[in-house]
């Protein structure tokens, strides 16, 4: 089983608002397989707790002309990570210390990724 092409626009439009939003490492996760209650898990990474309440918002902003609101908010207040449960995906928004530490796509390694057709940001050495 895989992710319905509903959740995987959802997480499209997510990723896009967090790019937006300037969060770094985005990664799409297909876990319609492991688990019955959603079907994606997007990843996102703020340098810091303004940065990741910041982009909290904008991905919940992004979604609601989708008809997509969250059935779950966590961690907003604190801004090291903040989760957005809209039901068919699920979006994890994570300070680097806490990304790190957490390791979510080792946990989730045997889920297929999904391309979020989010631009790659140019290389630092590139300039």
């Amino acid at each position: 089983m895989s992710a319905d092409d509903k959740a995987i626009a959802l997480a499209r439009a997510a990723a896009r608002a967090a790019d937006k939003a300037l969060a770094v490492d985005l990664v799409g996760l297909d876990v319609s397989g492991q688990l019955p209650l959603t079907d994606v898990f997007l990843i996102a990474t703020g340098r810091n707790e303004r940065q990741v309440s910041a982009i909290a918002r904008e991905v919940e902003d992004a979604l609601l002309p989708a008809g997509a609101k969250p059935v779950r908010r966590e961690g907003r207040a604190d801004g090291r990570w903040v989760l957005l449960d809209f039901s068919d995906i699920v979006v994890h928004v994570f300070h680097e210390e806490e990304r790190t530490y957490y390791q979510l796509e080792r946990l989730w390694r045997d889920a297929p990724v999904i391309d979020l057709q989010v631009p790659e940001a140019p290389a630092a050495d590139a300039e």
